[in-house]
């Protein structure tokens, strides 16, 4: 690459002509030392001279007629590649195969970096509301330390939603989603991970916090909901049912499993509440 750069003045815009003068140049070589032996004593011989130029001139010519036969894929890449676009290639704009090569590789692979970073957004988080989905969500307890793994889990579920794309149709609902999903974001700490777990079911992970606070937390925002609707149901606000379970080591599915338990019972016991799964395996609802 320095080699490259340091002689990128010679012919900038024709590789062939540069690689035909650095190969002339090393060639005569042998040439320039008979010319300066034949100065230096006098004996220079005009026939063998012009041989010598034309036998090194003509190997030179043929050596750049090998190399530019074996160039010729690098010129039908670059063509292919190059896109005609401005792009920083971290290379002068010398014009030659090589820079158009460059040029067309470094957006190829930015073209795929951004592509990977797509597929990794459209893998982990929701297309819907915006926040993270099931496989994001693991994505994230997997990538935290593991002094940081413990906490609350908390799984939450719109109440009656069925209803509201059964009556108000599933553009409402997804609004209902969208501003539900939107409110939990809003109303948890930056440390605290929110998901959609899937249709009107939603999962938070409060790091490092007791089921108590967890459960205060998700009732301020039941009590937003009420004050400040985020849609109405015959005529009630729309409402929501949680199941909480204290998660510290151990699996994550077992967690999830009790929390998932302790929703059940809170919509058994008619919704609109906050159940806890207990170390006895019972459950408490407020």
């Amino acid at each position: 690459m320095h080699f490259y750069l340091a002689t990128s003045f010679i012919f900038p815009r024709s590789l062939r002509l540069r690689l035909f003068t650095l190969c002339f140049l090393a060639t005569h070589l042998p040439l320039l030392g008979y010319i300066g032996w034949g100065l230096a004593t006098a004996r220079i011989a005009l026939p063998e001279f012009l041989a010598l130029t034309l036998a090194t001139v003509v190997g030179t010519g043929l050596a750049l007629i090998g190399i530019g036969a074996l160039l010729n894929p690098i010129h039908a890449l670059a063509e292919t590649l190059d896109q005609r676009e401005e792009t920083g290639t971290g290379l002068p704009d010398v014009g030659d195969v090589i820079h158009t090569l460059y040029a067309g590789v470094h957006r190829a692979a930015s073209a795929t970096r951004a592509h990977l970073d797509d597929l990794h957004v459209a893998a982990h988080e929701d297309p819907l509301t915006g926040i993270g989905n099931r496989r994001g969500f693991h994505a994230q307890i997997d990538a935290l330390p593991a002094e940081l793994r413990r906490g609350t889990v908390a799984l939450i579920d719109l109440d009656h939603f069925k209803q509201v794309n059964d009556q108000l149709g599933h553009d409402e609902g997804d609004r209902v989603l969208q501003a539900f999903a939107g409110r939990l974001a809003a109303q948890v700490r930056r440390a605290d991970l929110v998901a959609r777990w899937g249709g009107e079911e939603f999962v938070i992970f409060f790091q490092n916090v007791i089921e108590d606070e967890a459960s205060w937390s998700l009732a301020r925002i039941a009590r937003q909901m009420r004050i400040d609707p985020i849609g109405h149901l015959d005529g009630r606000p729309i409402s929501f049912s949680a199941g909480l379970s204290h998660w510290s080591d151990g699996q994550l599915e077992d967690a999830l499993a009790a929390a998932d338990g302790a929703l059940y019972q809170a919509k058994e016991a008619g919704r609109d509440r906050v159940c806890r799964a207990t170390l006895e395996a019972a459950v408490a609802c407020s």
